[in-house]
């Protein structure tokens, strides 16, 4: 990342949440690049997002803090004077906002709650899209903000399978994985007509990547387990045809590639997380909502069949695809 002086003012935005959180957060950080040009912007954020963070352009450092879940971190390891400029884009709720002002911040942006009255930011929506929401706290300091600012760079690596389906079944919760045997009936009907198919698979997902590679006879070399590191799943993602996946960190990923998806939404819809309105990108929702955290597949997405996912494949701009992936 970009070098630093211990003379520059420093920003410190909180977003210790996962890939997706990042990737859905990147207009505003790069709202914070543009409104705080000569000051070094560090982003307190899991260690291992550093190279995501790294290809937004929009971060100098990342200060490793995590928690379990969603949780806020206990404390963060920030050393020198105070931050002339701290951003709460990790929640909206004392935990956070008690976090920053520990550190005594000249200047704290964050929304408004009762249980911190001396913060006068503005109100806090539960149904706001993601990037809406980041952007509309930036703009109500005064700082302009485009919540379609979200694509990346393409990567400098080749792709491990150019012009691929990738397939990627895990998520954060149980609530939001897609039956392995669902996504092993849509690989097996997309190699039949011809198409490379690829799984991918986050740390700690390799069962749930063996059983559908199994299930869908993939080959060894097609099988991407492990939790692939960030330059090699992006260079994936970027060369992909398509991705199909759930409501998880890779559909933000190809969204920030303009990689076509077929994201598959249940428990939560698609109008707080989804992709922006475009052809490329189709979500698949029937609601009602539900509990993003449960550990059953959650009804609503249980309501969407591989013959869906097959259609919505067909209706993407895709190239040269062939005509039978359209199902009837």
């Amino acid at each position: 990342m970009k070098g630093t002086s211990a003379q520059r003012p420093r920003v410190l935005v909180l977003r210790a949440l996962g890939l997706g959180d990042l990737l859905a957060g990147v207009p505003a950080l790069r709202a914070l690049r543009r409104g705080f040009p000569g000051h070094e912007l560090v982003l307190a954020a899991p260690a291992g997002l550093a190279p995501a963070a790294r290809a937004t352009g929009a971060v100098d450092r990342v200060l490793p803090a995590s928690a379990p879940g969603r949780a806020v971190p206990r404390t963060l390891d920030w050393t020198g004077p105070p931050p002339d400029v701290a951003v709460d884009l990790h929640g909206n709720g004392p935990p956070s906002h008690r976090l920053l002002q520990d550190l005594r911040p000249l200047r704290l942006l964050a929304f408004a709650h009762p249980g911190t009255p001396e913060i006068e930011g503005p109100p806090w929506y539960a149904d706001e899209h993601e990037r809406d929401r980041w952007c509309r706290l930036l703009r109500s300091y005064g700082i302009d903000a485009d919540p379609a600012d979200l694509l990346l760079p393409r990567p400098p690596a080749a792709s491990p399978a150019p012009g691929a389906v990738v397939l990627h079944p895990g998520a954060g919760a149980a609530a939001r994985r897609w039956p392995v045997e669902r996504y092993a009936t849509v690989a097996g009907a997309l190699r039949e007509r011809g198409l490379r198919v690829v799984v991918t698979g986050g740390a700690g997902e390799d069962d749930l990547v063996a059983r559908l590679a199994e299930e869908a006879r993939l080959p060894g070399t097609d099988v991407f387990a492990g939790g692939l590191p960030f330059d090699r799943l992006s260079a994936l993602v970027a060369g992909a045809r398509a991705v199909v996946s759930g409501d998880t960190g890779i559909a933000h990923l190809a969204v920030a590639h303009a990689t076509p998806t077929v994201t598959l939404f249940g428990p939560v819809p698609p109008a707080r997380w989804g992709p922006p309105a475009h052809p490329r990108h189709i979500p698949l929702w029937h609601g009602p909502e539900g509990d993003p955290h449960g550990r059953h597949p959650d009804p609503a997405l249980l309501r969407i069949t591989p013959d869906e996912v097959l259609h919505a494949l067909g209706r993407l701009p895709l190239g040269r695809l062939p005509e039978r992936v359209i199902t009837p």
